[in-house]
């Protein structure tokens, strides 16, 4: 057997792992303004003042009033946004009473400001100054709240109103959401604080600055450029001092069996999403999320494991994966189509509706795949399943996914920091909306993902051989049941309840049973109904 693993938890425990949506960038909003590798060092927070004010709120409520996929009453949103600052200050209520928003500090009234006549997010911007200012001079607490308090108690209440992946990430959780979305300026390595503060290697990224350095897991980090360490160091603290702009030199000060001095350039670091092996002629990839360089990945992990002789087929393990970048996710899926729908967007704004169809070339040359999917797969992992599964390229086994299918855009605003506004909706080719839905296994190991023992992997196989007629009315009713129907959407998700499922479970051995017989695998595929798939 031949293994290469990435070290991929570790990094995600440590440096900050992807977020759960699919995101895309600003459509019509040019390149960021901020490049995650040349970001280094903790931002600083700034006082709260109209003029920055203005110019975060106008910005945020025009996003939201233009590119949110429902439209918004922007009364509401505002007002739930003020609301929310009664997390810095509980004697604040705000109230909205007919056309005007008061404000109160332990029961007493302190102003009223009228609602704009227009729905411009400048007036809307104003009015909430104009309500902060009034409450904070009667508010100690809320008047020493620094720009950024405010902002998170504001955007955290109005955003929750909207729905749960729409979200406010200040100036320094938005740079490293940067960094992992787009890679870091960093050394490449993987590092553990100790309880008695030592920081060590854990593992050294293959290839990276560390690496070509000559730096080895084991190797303790005394001090960065010559400044030790405290006593008791956090993971930010390591992380602001490894970081920095890519280029950028760094002298680490190590402990091996006596003190070294290594110097080494930061580069741009991606946080490694795939990991494969080979094993019994069966190619085994586990992507872990979608950043900027999966899909290579995958292609990579693919070519390498058809170089060291035939395959039966490739197992494409997505569970657990939350997603990530929407481009990648499509990337992935077109290495394995020759044609077809990938995946479409709709939503309310025009640059909202995308239509993805694949090029020409299968990587796997027509392999059989089978993917792996639990109910914590959700996004770009839905897509991918549910375009190799609508074209009939793939085998679905294990649970129902998540169900988690819309489209996050992000907003670079002025503090530095992001606001992530849902904005489309995903359609799987077949046509079914992803989200509160899910992609339907055609194997489903729901409620015994980790019983291995022969008799449970046959009654699956069972399943696919004598149960046909119902899984084939299950998948048909799964592309074919609107997106209002809640109520049914909701029973068929109950036929195969999403669950967690453990690697080395039924999951995998259901999948290399099926691979190593090809008139079973045959008899899966026709399930699915290809031709009802197509658009």
């Amino acid at each position: 057997m031949m293994r290469i693993v990435r070290p991929w938890s570790w990094l995600f425990a440590l440096l900050v792992g992807l977020s759960l949506a699919a995101c895309a960038p600003m459509p019509g909003s040019g390149p960021s303004p901020y490049d995650p590798a040349t970001e280094s060092g903790r931002i600083p927070s700034q006082p709260f003042t109209r003029q920055n004010a203005q110019n975060m709120l106008t910005q945020s409520y025009v996003a939201v009033s233009s590119r949110y996929i429902e439209p918004v009453d922007m009364a509401d949103f505002v007002l739930a946004g003020l609301r929310g600052l009664s997390r810095i200050d509980p004697d604040l209520t705000f109230r909205r009473l007919g056309g005007s928003f008061t404000v109160a500090r332990t029961g007493r009234p302190v102003a009223g400001f009228p609602m704009p006549s227009s729905g411009h997010g400048s007036d809307w911007a104003r009015l909430s100054i104009d309500v902060i200012q009034a409450a904070r001079a009667v508010s100690p607490t809320l008047t020493e709240a620094d720009s950024e308090a405010v902002y998170d108690a504001l955007f955290d209440a109005a955003l929750a109103s909207l729905d749960p992946f729409s979200r406010y990430a200040g100036a320094e959780e938005a740079r490293l959401n940067r960094g992992s979305r787009n890679g870091f300026g960093g050394i490449g390595i993987v590092f553990e604080i100790t309880d008695a503060g030592a920081i060590l290697v854990r593992e050294v990224i293959a290839d990276g600055p560390a690496d070509d350095a000559g730096l080895r897991v084991g190797d303790r980090i005394v001090a960065v450029d010559g400044e030790p360490f405290p006593a008791q160091p956090t993971n930010r603290d390591v992380r602001e001092r490894l970081r920095g702009p890519v280029g950028a030199p760094v002298r680490l000060t190590i402990r091996r069996d006596a003190l070294v001095q290594v110097t080494l350039d930061r580069g741009l670091i991606v946080l490694p999403t795939v990991e494969w092996s080979r094993e019994d002629g069966i190619g085994i990839l586990r992507v872990s999320s979608f950043n900027q360089a999966t899909a290579e990945a995958v292609a990579v992990a693919v070519t390498a494991a058809r170089t060291r002789g035939d395959l039966r087929g490739l197992i494409l393990d997505m569970r657990g994966n939350p997603g990530g970048l929407l481009d990648q996710a499509v990337a992935t899926a077109d290495l394995f189509l020759n044609d077809g729908t990938i995946v479409s967007t709709r939503g309310r704004h025009p640059e909202a509706r995308q239509f993805y169809s694949a090029a020409d070339g299968d990587i796997a040359d027509g392999l059989p795949i089978v993917v792996l999917m639990d109910g914590d797969s959700a996004s770009a992992a839905e897509i991918v399943a549910a375009a190799l599964q609508d074209d009939a390229r793939a085998v679905v086994i294990g649970t129902t996914s998540y169900g988690k299918g819309t489209v996050q855009t992000v907003v670079q605003l002025p503090n530095r920091g992001e606001l992530t506004l849902t904005w489309s909706r995903f359609y799987s080719p077949s046509g079914y909306v992803l989200h509160g839905l899910g992609v339907p296994p055609v194997a489903c190991t729901s409620g015994r993902g980790g019983r291995t023992e022969p008799a449970e992997v046959e009654r699956v196989l069972n399943d696919l051989r004598q149960q046909a007629a119902p899984i084939a009315r299950r998948l048909a009713s799964w592309r074919h049941t609107a997106f209002e129907d809640k109520d049914r959407r909701q029973r068929l998700r109950a036929l195969c309840p999403a669950e967690h499922h453990e690697p080395n479970g039924l999951d995998e051995i259901v999948a290399r049973h099926l691979l190593r017989d090809p008139t079973l695998y045959g008899r899966a595929i026709g399930l699915i109904g290809a031709d009802a798939a197509r658009l």
